[in-house]
């Protein structure tokens, strides 16, 4: 899990946001969102939702920039790293 710091701290039905926790993908986040009938910024935006356990809402308020920060992170978690050879 990873703690991100809004830049700019919004407000959704009352609750202030000033930062939000992304847990790491798994496969069945991922079947969950291709199974919708939506544009790839609109599951993208259900994913990283589901991920920090918020209302989509939440998502689509966000300044974008911090909404960079998060698809940074998420891209981050997709990334495989290679093994070292010694």
């Amino acid at each position: 899990m990873q703690t991100i710091t809004l830049i700019e701290p919004i407000t959704v039905n009352g609750t202030i946001y000033d930062q939000l926790n992304i847990r790491r993908p798994k496969v069945r986040d991922r079947l969950a969102v291709e199974r919708m009938k939506k544009s790839e910024a609109e599951k993208e935006i259900v994913m990283i939702a589901n991920l920090a356990e918020v209302d989509a809402k939440v998502i689509e308020e966000l300044d974008l920039a911090d909404y960079a920060k998060i698809q940074g992170i998420f891209a981050d978690f997709l990334e495989v790293t290679p093994p070292t050879s010694d």
